[in-house]
């Protein structure tokens, strides 16, 4: 999946906005917070899972993209630990849907060379989706392409707290000694993968939702109104040109 071009059909507007991108200045990494399913739904006097549904179709395209783009790592937020205060049956249908995906779409991942990862406490997820989960991260472990990370029951605030406490218990077993910056980094979910270079939300709202609070310091953030089941090829090249237009000083002149 390494063709760029293979990424929008000759003539498409897919295609126009894919030549005006500088693949030498592609984003190593890029996070969306994928918002709006529900008003998707509600807007068309459909229950919310038709939203959590329709979702899947954005996420397929936005994965093949930017695997084909050459994005080192995509980060999706895929459910909060906020999001168990939802209805019982939202949920469920939420982690059908999550397993669904996985079964569908493992192979493809497998066959393109993507690698899938999971970040946030899974260990609190039902048997059921943590066995999908496993299996999937098992069968990919070796790809080498595209990172595919998928937040899950994932927490800002909790990754830092979870960080922490492992740097604490290290610090007792091993000595006292103070904390930098990298150190806190190598203790994350992400540890290893280069920050966020841009953050993507759907669906208007001005807000981090308490998504990857360390690592998007410097993130260039993109808001998009499109509701996340609507969101398609082009609206992510337009996310990555508006990126690639703004100059990034972090902290300097």
């Amino acid at each position: 999946m390494s063709d760029a071009n293979a990424a929008a059909r000759a003539g498409t507007i897919e295609a126009r906005l894919l030549k005006k991108i500088d693949m030498a200045r592609l984003p190593a990494h890029v996070a969306v917070i994928m918002d709006g399913n529900g008003r998707w739904a509600r807007a068309r006097k459909l229950p919310r899972v038709a939203g959590h549904r329709a979702g899947i179709e954005a996420v397929r395209e936005v994965v093949e993209a930017s695997a084909r783009l050459g994005i080192r790592v995509l980060t999706l937020y895929a459910f909060s630990r906020e999001n168990w205060k939802r209805p019982r049956s939202e949920v469920r249908t939420l982690m059908r849907l999550l397993k669904e995906y996985v079964r569908r779409e493992i192979d493809t991942l497998a066959r393109h060379n993507i690698r899938l990862q999971t970040i946030g406490r899974v260990e609190e997820l039902e048997e059921s989706v943590r066995h999908a989960l496993s299996g999937a991260v098992h069968r990919t472990e070796h790809n080498t392409g595209m990172i595919l990370n998928v937040a899950l029951n994932y927490g800002g605030r909790a990754e830092l707290v979870d960080a922490f406490n492992r740097m604490h218990r290290e610090m007792k077993r091993d000595g006292g000694a103070e904390i930098s910056e990298e150190e806190v980094s190598a203790h994350l979910y992400t540890a290893g993968l280069p920050d966020p270079d841009l953050l993507i939300r759907t669906s208007g709202e001005m807000r981090l939702s308490n998504f990857l609070l360390w690592q998007i310091a410097y993130a260039e953030i993109y808001v998009t109104p499109v509701l996340w089941p609507d969101f398609r090829r082009r609206h992510f090249f337009e996310a990555i040109l508006d990126y690639q237009g703004r100059h990034r000083r972090y902290g300097g002149i």
